[in-house]
């Protein structure tokens, strides 16, 4: 599903351009040029767009959602949570490991982001608590997090330590392969690279 895709699903859902900028951490402009270009903000208003005789165009075929029991079949496990702190921060509520692997972040059953650690998982969730200020994915999960957090307990972390294997004599990551595979085929809200 792609940016704009998403746009007009949150609009359908009752969301305001501020708002799903917010959510999807893109630019005001691009969430309402999106729905100005479809007629949607006309909609919102209650006042019937221009082209009101045109039928709305057909939605592409979306993705698949990645749901906890088939994470819990392909060998993942839970390993702890994202709650808030007292000070409103994000922080974990156990241990994770301390490998190489795959994450998942579950809300609701549902996986919204897949994430790869080619250093280790714990050492790789610490920026997602504590971003840096260059890291753009780290602060862009964080706040998401940190707004996903105000409405939910708390957000289920899943990890999978898959083997690394050669391919006709060469190198195969195993992780990374995954993390790829399950980007490609899973509708993952929180990826930007699920979308496209």
């Amino acid at each position: 599903m792609s940016v704009s895709d998403n746009i007009r699903a949150l609009a359908r859902e009752g969301l305001k351009p501020a708002e799903i900028a917010k959510r999807l951490w893109i630019r005001y402009q691009h969430a309402y040029g999106v729905l100005k270009t479809d007629g949607a903000l006309a909609a919102a208003s209650g006042k019937a767009p221009a082209d009101a005789d045109v039928p709305p165009k057909a939605l592409p075929v979306s993705k698949p959602t990645l749901t906890v029991d088939a994470l819990l079949a392909g060998g993942f496990a839970l390993s702890c949570r994202w709650v808030l702190s007292a000070a409103g921060e994000v922080v974990l509520d156990g241990q994770l490991p301390k490998a190489v692997g795959v994450y998942a972040f579950v809300k609701d059953g549902i996986a919204r982001y897949i994430g790869v650690a080619t250093m280790e998982i714990a050492k790789r969730l610490y920026f997602y608590a504590k971003p840096g200020v260059t890291q753009r994915t780290s602060l862009r999960l964080n706040g998401i997090l940190k707004g996903e957090l105000q409405t939910v307990q708390f957000i289920e972390i899943y990890t999978a330590i898959p083997p690394d294997f050669e391919w006709n004599g060469l190198p195969v990551h195993g992780s990374a392969g995954l993390e790829l595979g399950l980007i490609k085929k899973y509708a993952l809200p929180w990826n930007l690279r699920s979308q496209g």
